[in-house]
Formats: structure tokens, C-alpha cells, sequence
């Protein structure tokens, strides 16, 4: 684990204090915490990222994220884990910095497609009908919201996914929409202009 924290460390000293500039290319890498209704779960992201202006990006976002939820179906309790599920989106951020400081606010938004990955479960009814089940999920349409801020090469931010919920069965869904709180870094970019 030292070795690791020391590489990181080595690797931000090299790379540039600054943010963006127009017309630059910047990669960003996320790791953090997946939210969804009754679990939780871990995300990782890489976004690379085109500047249009120099308080403004669009980017391609990969994510993937690995939840574990709890789904109530009438009068059953189920313990759910879903598997790593993969979504691709179009991003686009805008940044509330005025170019003399490398703290910078964003606000940002993107639309998208996530593979969801198979649910499984075990089922303890009330009634001693005990039991377990796999379920293939299909992929949905989604978008997603986002607030944070950069600190030199840092980021920090809190997207929320706006996933479509899953029916299982009539009557019993999984919800899919999700909250991740997210610590990364970016490479490249330029530097905020004056």
C-alpha cells in the first residue's frame, strides 16, 4: 500500500498545479462510493475529456460500479447483491473560476447507457418459503447530474446516475438510480488562462 500512495504522489508532483485550457485534452480517473436505495457499493470511472473554452468540457464517461441492495417484495425480504454494472456517457462541465486560482467549482450533466449486470438473491419469506434466484437485467437509458469542485489536479464530486428501476415481477422492482461520492485526478489539461 506504501508503494502505491508513494507512485501517486510522485506521479501528481510531476504533472502540472493548474486545471484546463481551451482546446487541451484531459483524462480524469475517479474511484469512490456507489449509493443506490438500501446499499452500497464501489464506483470507478475514467473520463477523457475535451476543453471547448476554459471553464468548459465535454467528455466520455466509463463507469463502473458494484452495488449490493435490499429488495422488499410484499411480504418477503430479499438480500441482493447486483453485479458490476458498466455505463457509458456523454458528459459535459462548466466550471465557476475566474481564472486566477486553481479551486474551481463545477456544476455538470450527461446522458447515457448503463449495462446493468445480473441480480442475485436469497429470498427468507416469512412463511418458510426459503429460496434463491438469478435474474439477467436488461440495459437502460440514463442520464446524470454533478456538483464539485477541482483543487490543482484533485477532484471531488457527487453525481447522481438517473437510472431507469428494473421489474423483477409484477409488482416487485429494483431501482437503479444511484448516488456516488467520488476522490480522483486528472492528466493534462493546460492551465486555467488569466
Amino acid at each position: 500500500m506504501k508503494k502505491i500512495i508513494f507512485a501517486l504522489l510522485l506521479m501528481l508532483a510531476v504533472v502540472q498545479v493548474h486545471a484546463q485550457e481551451k482546446n487541451k485534452f484531459r483524462v480524469g480517473l475517479d474511484a469512490g462510493y456507489a449509493m443506490p436505495d438500501g446499499g452500497g457499493g464501489v464506483l470507478l470511472a475514467i473520463e477523457p475529456k475535451y476543453n471547448i473554452a476554459d471553464n468548459m468540457n465535454i467528455g466520455l464517461r466509463f463507469e463502473s460500479a458494484a452495488m449490493a441492495k435490499n429488495v422488499n417484495v410484499g411480504p418477503a425480504s430479499a438480500e441482493a447483491s447486483l453485479t458490476a454494472s458498466v455505463s457509458y456517457s456523454g458528459t459535459f462541465d462548466y466550471y465557476f473560476n475566474s481564472g486566477t486560482s486553481s479551486f474551481a467549482p463545477f456544476l455538470g450533466a450527461g446522458v447515457g447507457y448503463s449495462s446493468l449486470g445480473s441480480i442475485g438473491f436469497d429470498i427468507d419469506d416469512v412463511e418458510e418459503a426459503d429460496g434463491s434466484a438469478d435474474l439477467e437485467v436488461d440495459g437502460k437509458f440514463g442520464g446524470l447530474i454533478r456538483a464539485g469542485f477541482e483543487a490543482g489536479k484533485f477532484r471531488l464530486a457527487a453525481t447522481y446516475n438517473l437510472i431507469g428501476a428494473t421489474e423483477l415481477a409484477p409488482g416487485a422492482e429494483v431501482k437503479n438510480s444511484y448516488l456516488g461520492i467520488s476522490l480522483g485526478f486528472y492528466l493534462g489539461g493546460g492551465k486555467w488562462k488569466k
